[in-house]
């Protein structure tokens, strides 16, 4: 009888697609998740105005800015939900850095994919701000600006990318698919 090598059942099947897939998630860096442009806010804004920017924006989350343009934090919809509403703040009244997690953890483009789904799975964050290498934003000179952040949409499109055949093959799944363009809370 023929010896099992103990990597044998997690071999490659041969398909082209699951070969790309081992080096693109260990080699690809955010860069590639073609990140969005951030919607940046000062800590004096109300979560109010912060809110209609995320809905005008379709993201979620802000970045909090101080006076310099340095990142002092993040706002998410889970935040919104947990320290604002959970608590019966009044959106219009409340300032941004009374509700923010602050000095939030940041990736950089040049992080690979694979360390952004680890920090995003291990702590349970759903939007991760971007800096650059020098902690400015393109263009712009100063210290700690965001460029952009990663959404856990942002990597599931990435990963769609690395089998395209498998994906648009898979058979139609009615009123269950999201259309693009529909707004909803996912």
């Amino acid at each position: 009888m023929a010896e099992l090598d103990a990597d044998d059942e997690y071999s490659s099947s041969g398909d082209p697609e699951e070969q790309a897939i081992s080096p693109a998630v260990f080699n690809d860096t955010v860069a590639t998740l073609a990140p969005a442009d951030p919607v940046l806010l000062r800590e004096t804004a109300s979560v109010g105005e912060a809110c209609q920017r995320m809905v005008q924006a379709r993201q979620a989350a802000v970045l909090v800015v101080d006076a310099g343009g340095k990142l002092a934090g993040i706002f998410t919809e889970r935040d919104l939900l947990t320290r604002v509403v959970g608590r019966g703040l009044d959106p219009k009244g409340t300032a941004l850095s009374d509700v923010m997690t602050p000095n939030p953890e940041v990736l950089s483009l040049r992080d690979r994919v694979a360390y952004a789904v680890h920090c995003m799975s291990v702590a349970g964050y759903r939007t991760v701000p971007l800096v650059d290498a020098q902690h400015k934003p393109v263009g712009i000179v100063a210290q700690h600006k965001p460029v952009g952040i990663v959404t856990v949409s942002d990597v599931i499109r990435w990963l769609a990318s690395l089998f395209p055949a498998t994906v648009l093959n898979l058979p139609p799944g009615g009123d269950r698919l999201k259309r693009p363009g529909q707004v909803d809370s996912g």
